[in-house]
């Protein structure tokens, strides 16, 4: 029998998010401070639209469903799936008073893009958007990528419990520092020091290569933020095409493959365990489907003779091949490229690298690497059962951080996880193709937007069809929460109205 909600349910998760509302009106205060310093009048009262709208939501939520019970299970899975759409909505106001969208569904679009760091986009006139506007997409994809729950975990929430389970409920489970409050603001610690850095040397490439020094680094710093939390936004709309400069797009590069690190990784080289990096599962996986990815991409781009010089290779095709392993999104290529010149091989193999993504725990998404190289163990363990005698004892371990034992609990979880994602990917692809829209630009199309991938091949349009934006924004947002808690969400409303 189906139980339905009780109203201290609803009261619970009210409050709750109502805290993560107002941390959302907090980060707006950055572009309001952005606007001020640049003199840009109309796009600092977009902001102040936007955050009295979402502060008095957020109050609203926190004195009408005032409560002091912690969060169970249920409810912190719900609480962490509706605060992502309580973002995507209040998070499009200020884009859409900018009027750079066609719509308010356009901007909820590039909203949930930012906030899921997928980097598809629909903004018109990006070239002459305010800077105001431009740095909180950005800092969409920076909050989005350490996790909008983080914001709340770091100043609003106290309790150790309920803080943990919309912890786990944002495709989190692994804790850096006992305290998964500690660890949130450890999150923010290495983010905001990798900022600082990031910004220093992509402002520096900007500047050597011609731009002026203000510009350059307001331009390294929205960079930095969407390379490193793999985003994939970018200042101007020709992305890091626009920038024609090679030092940038090795930095991007590095950039990029730190933010598909786990976290725990990071705080294990910051704690001078530099061996770890060599050690881990997700490392290693990382390297061999890099390898196999780029081998099967060199023979696709060889086929059709797109890139015959070695540097246009590399800058044409491996960048792309990181930027969407990493799940990033940043093009040095227009996007109606990748149907001309990239032949069909080639577009499987970027599209293989996508469909997988980086670290668990990381900003990246899709199916990641942990589960990747635990189904990899998998096949392996049960190929020495074969082939060893029948009384032989296979005990399959795999270095994650520790050494752990394959448990049946790990390998199922991780195929789960999987076809859930496959299955996205298809969905995706399937309504593309029932829009009118060719396979293999449905497939790349959905795998970029399920996987929070970014990169493009021309179909993301302001004038596709509107369901197909709703399509990819659903994408966007399961994919982005690897389905848990937007299960979770569904079965709380079926059990709201069949429940007992």
């Amino acid at each position: 029998m189906i139980l339905k909600p009780r109203l201290q349910d609803v009261q619970v998760i009210g409050y709750y998010l109502g805290k993560i509302i107002m941390g959302i009106a907090l980060a707006m205060l950055v572009p309001i401070g952005t606007g001020l310093f640049f003199a840009e009048t109309n796009p600092v009262l977009d902001f102040v639209i936007a955050i009295e709208v979402t502060l008095l939501v957020g109050l609203l939520l926190t004195r009408i469903c005032f409560t002091t019970r912690d969060l169970n299970w249920m409810e912190g899975m719900i609480v962490v799936s509706l605060s992502w759409l309580a973002a995507m909505f209040l998070g499009a106001i200020p884009l859409a008073l900018s009027h750079h969208w066609h719509s308010y569904l356009d901007a909820c679009f590039d909203a949930m893009s930012g906030f899921a760091t997928t980097g598809l986009a629909l903004v018109q006139d990006l070239d002459h958007l305010s800077y105001t506007h431009n740095i909180w997409r950005h800092l969409m994809m920076f909050i989005g990528g350490q996790g909008i729950v983080i914001v709340a975990l770091s100043f609003f929430v106290k309790s150790y419990s309920g803080a943990f389970r919309m912890y786990v409920g944002e495709a989190r489970d692994e804790r850096i520092l006992p305290n998964v409050i500690y660890t949130a603001r450890f999150l923010w610690l290495v983010s905001i020091v990798y900022l600082i850095l990031g910004t220093l040397a992509l402002g520096s490439a900007g500047f050597l290569g011609g731009m002026k020094p203000a510009h350059a680094f307001f331009h390294g710093a929205c960079i930095f933020m969407a390379a490193f939390d793999t985003g994939g936004f970018a200042p101007q709309s020709q992305n890091i095409l626009f920038y024609h400069n090679f030092s940038l797009e090795l930095v991007t590069m590095v950039i990029m493959i730190l933010g598909a690190l786990n976290f725990k990784l990071h705080y294990q080289l910051w704690t001078g365990n530099r061996k770890e990096i060599i050690k881990n599962i997700e490392t290693l996986t990382f390297l061999v489907t890099v390898m196999f990815s780029f081998l099967i991409i060199g023979i696709g781009l060889n086929q059709s003779g797109a890139y015959p010089e070695v540097s246009i290779f590399f800058r044409k095709g491996f960048y792309q091949l990181i930027s969407g392993h990493t799940g990033t999104g940043y093009q040095t290529i227009y996007a109606s490229q990748f149907m001309s010149d990239w032949s069909p091989l080639a577009l499987v193999g970027l599209m293989g690298a996508m469909s997988l993504g980086g670290a668990v725990s990381s900003t990246t998404g899709a199916i990641k690497m942990l589960r990747v190289g635990v189904i990899f163990k998998v096949f392996l363990e049960d190929i020495k059962r074969i082939i060893l005698p029948e009384r032989a004892v296979v005990v399959q371990k795999l270095h994650h951080i520790k050494d752990m034992f394959l448990e049946d609990k790990l390998a199922r979880s991780a195929l789960l996880i999987t076809l859930a994602y496959l299955a996205l990917y298809g969905f995706g692809a399937l309504m593309g193709m029932v829009l009118g829209y060719p396979l293999l630009d449905s497939l790349f199309e959905s795998i970029s937007a399920a996987a929070n991938v970014g990169l493009s091949c021309g179909l993301t349009q302001a004038d596709m069809p509107p369901l197909l934006k709703i399509t990819y924004i659903f994408q966007m947002w399961a994919g982005r929460l690897e389905f848990m808690s937007v299960f979770t969400l569904i079965g709380f409303f079926v059990a709201a109205v069949k429940g007992r």
